[in-house]
């Protein structure tokens, strides 16, 4: 692997990976379109297809998901950004105009996930549908999204983790990253006869850490004994690995006033109650099975 990287360049040293002008944006003319903005918009469109796909398999109506689906995206997008900003204020306080600057990147994917729930409650309410039953649909859809989603961050050349020199590591030039995402473990092992960080690719294990959920969800697809269980599965997987990778995370949002990262507090607390709810639901399932015999 070469010391000086060009700007565009980004390697995998110990897997013998190294990719050259990877672009972070596509011209058409003198127009120029963000990848990120392509890998997300996307990612939704496969998601609710997945959305679909399994509310057919499960015997429900894929025109309630299509239904739903321009609803879930307009709110999951504001919801996004707007939990990145509420975290973020410090610095969009004094730049106001950054927060509608999405190609910059700045989604919050538990801000999604949360405007995704009430976007639902909403449109199940106004419906009459069960609501249950679409969230166990659309977890297989919103799951598949964030696998897909992730690899705008590759793009964007963002979330990213501390330093690292293991199997995994990645290397991108300084020059294409932002400052403040440079922790002072990773600028320690920054030299002066090279040009680039080596870090964590936290996206790359968020995206694994999916797809190892969604496998699992879809062998339960058939197994699931109550309404409401894959979406309890989703939750409590989804917040168990984002806890452990934000750890690692330079880009952490913190709770206000602390060194607290927020979204590792918000992911055990997923987990947690997740686990919790599926106990109750389970040990009531059983208590109807028995009375049935």
């Amino acid at each position: 692997m070469p010391d000086m990287m060009e700007q565009m360049d980004i390697a995998f040293p110990h897997l013998g990976i190294y990719l050259r002008n990877v672009p972070k944006t596509i011209y058409i003319g003198d127009f120029g379109i963000a990848i990120y903005g392509i890998v997300v918009a996307s990612a939704m469109m496969i998601g609710i297809l997945m959305a679909a796909h399994i509310a057919k398999k499960t015997g429900q109506d894929p025109d309630d998901i299509w239904d739903a689906a321009l609803l879930i995206i307009i709110m999951s997008i504001v919801g996004a950004r707007a939990y990145y900003v509420a975290f973020m204020w410090d610095y969009y306080k004094d730049n106001p105009l950054e927060i509608l600057n999405l190609r910059g990147g700045g989604l919050a994917i538990y801000g999604g996930v949360i405007a995704v729930v009430l976007s639902l409650l909403i449109f199940c309410k106004v419906k009459g549908k069960n609501f249950f039953l679409i969230v166990d649909d659309c977890v297989y859809g919103l799951v598949l999204g964030q696998i897909i989603g992730r690899w705008g961050n590759f793009f964007n050349r963002e979330v990213f983790g501390e330093y690292t020199d293991s199997l995994l590591a990645m290397r991108i030039p300084v020059s294409m990253v932002r400052e403040r995402d440079i922790s002072p473990l990773i600028a320690a092992h920054m030299s002066e006869t090279t040009n680039y960080i080596q870090v964590h690719p936290t996206f790359l294990y968020e995206g694994l850490w999916n797809l190892g959920l969604l496998i699992l969800m879809l062998l339960l697809l058939r197994k699931k004994r109550f309404d409401g269980e894959m979406g309890l599965l989703y939750f409590g997987g989804y917040g168990l690995g984002r806890a452990w990778i934000e750890a690692i995370r330079t880009d952490q949002l913190y709770i206000s006033g602390t060194k607290i990262p927020v979204s590792m507090v918000v992911g055990l607390a997923m987990a947690a109650g997740s686990l919790v709810i599926w106990l109750i639901a389970s040990a009531a399932y059983k208590k109807r099975k028995q009375k049935q015999l």
